[in-house]
Parts: structure tokens; sequence; C-alpha cells
């Protein structure tokens, strides 16, 4: 039944992954869709340099806007990702992140598996996404343009390197010219994370994604959210035994470091944990005779 269900959530990650991707033909023609669609974000970390990709990446977009090609945080960007964040939480990085999909198939390879909370490297996301995505593109420009670096991106993000750079480098022959240091530098952090990402489960989302650290935020709030029913748990501790993240879904379904794989839900055997709704109605209060 685990593994039906872990397949099921696979299945949905490549069809949202082709939705996000559909031009599976310039992987090959190394072409980059630049049309009107464009203008839009997908929901997860999927590059606009990716060949396949008819929308924007909302890490890449904040830092465009912020870096001077606009003069403020584009409402649009910025009223997406609340939007997003409020009603799904982290549920976008186990279903729709389609670097967060390539993070779940490195993890089924065999090998030791290390399951640990990461303690305090989980607070780099949030370093991060302060520093590299907010703070230097807008306040490091450059004398000549009044512009500044989509850093996060320029000098870090391996899902642009793995789903971007080098399918683009393979086909087309003119950008080997301009492989330098930088180049080199973020191929060595694609290949650390992707080789941790073997060991430990989605290393990347919890140690690195600025992405996964702005919906972590919404994870305790959001309307769809994972719930357990204390009438049904027996406290059998099944739910904590198969949480990568080492998290007790009977006590903190909604943690902030919970990437919803759902691993939980289908432990549960008395299917005391699931995922809900937040009810929108407020409670009635009985009036006293």
């Amino acid at each position: 039944m685990t593994f039906k269900k872990t397949s099921k959530r696979h299945f949905i990650q490549v069809i949202f992954f082709l939705i996000q991707n559909p031009l599976l033909k310039n992987f090959i023609n190394g072409n980059i869709y630049q049309g009107s669609l464009k203008k839009f974000c997908t929901p997860g970390l999927n590059c606009y340099s990716c060949p396949a990709a008819i929308t924007a990446c909302p890490i890449g977009a904040t830092q465009f806007f912020l870096a001077g090609y606009r003069q403020s945080i584009s409402m649009f960007v910025t009223g997406f990702l609340i939007i997003t964040g409020v009603v799904f939480g982290r549920f976008i990085c186990g279903y729709l992140c389609p670097f967060g999909l390539l993070q779940d198939l490195l993890y089924k390879i065999k090998s030791v598996k290390i399951k640990t909370p990461l303690h305090f490297l989980r607070y780099i996301k949030y370093l991060i996404l302060a520093l590299f995505v907010i703070i230097l593109p807008y306040f490091i420009r450059h004398n000549l343009s009044g512009i500044g670096d989509p850093w996060f991106c320029k000098y870090i993000c391996p899902s642009g390197m793995v789903f971007g750079a080098f399918p683009l480098l393979n086909t087309n022959d003119f950008l080997h010219e301009l492989i330098g240091m930088q180049f080199i530098i973020k191929t060595t952090i694609v290949i650390g994370v992707l080789f941790t990402t073997i060991f430990i489960f989605r290393f990347f989302c919890r140690v690195l994604c600025p992405l996964g650290a702005f919906y972590s935020f919404f994870n305790p709030i959001s309307f769809l959210r994972i719930c357990c029913d204390k009438k049904k748990c027996i406290n059998c501790g099944n739910c904590a035994a198969v949480c990568n993240i080492k998290i007790n879904p009977s006590t903190a379904p909604n943690s902030p470091e919970c990437v919803r794989c759902n691993s939980c839900v289908s432990a549960c055997k008395t299917n005391a944990i699931s995922n809900q709704l937040k009810s929108l109605e407020k409670p009635k209060i009985r009036k006293r005779v």
C-alpha cells in the first residue's frame, strides 16, 4: 500500500513536471521559449532558462525585480507566492517542484540512508532567502547600469544548472567559450547537492532552498494541511518512524520542515493522519438558554 501511494505521488510529480515543461523538443534543439507565458511564475523551482519551460521561476522573478529591472518588488510575483503559500504550504515541495522530483528519484538509489533533523543546517535556507534572494540583489548594483545580479540564480541554484545550463551547453557549442570559474564552482555545488541527496532525503529542500524557506512560513497556517485525529491515534510511532525528515507527525503534523511527502499518511494504520482542507467556517456558538 505504501509503495503504491508513493508511486502515485511520483506519478503526480512527473505530470506536473510535464505541465511546467511541455516543450521537451527544446532539449534537443537548444532553444528557450520566451513567449507571453513567461510573464507568469510556476509555483516550484523551475528555471526560466530550462529549454522546455513555459513559465518563469518565482525566485528568479523576485530577484529580477529586486535587482533593479523594476523599481520595486513586483506585486504580482509577491502576491502569487503568498497566495500559493497560504493555500498549499510546502505541498508545492512534495508534489509540484521539478527539482524535488529529481531529489526523490536520487534518494531511491540503494545506499546507506542518513535520517537526521539536520539541526542548525536547516536554518541556512532562511539565510540564503534573506541574503542571496533579497538583500544582495537589491542593495548591490553595478555602477554603470544601476542593475544588480540575481545572486542565488547566478551563484548557487543547482536546479538552474541541471535543467537549464547543462542542456543548453549540450546543444549550443558557442556557450562552451563562456565556461569559467563561476561555472566550475556551480557545477561543484550541483555535484555536491545531488550526491548528498542520495544519502539524505531532500537535502537541498531542507538546507539550501530559498523557495522552501518561504513556503515553510505558511506550513502551519496553510489551508491544505496534514491533520492528526487524536481519537484515532494509538501512538504506535509508525508515522515518526517513516518520516525521513525526523518529524513526529502525531504531535507536529504541520512543521515548517515538512515537505508533504505523505509517507506518514501512508504509514498510519488507523487513518488518524490525513490531508485536509482547513475549514473557513466560523465555529458555531451555542446560545445559552
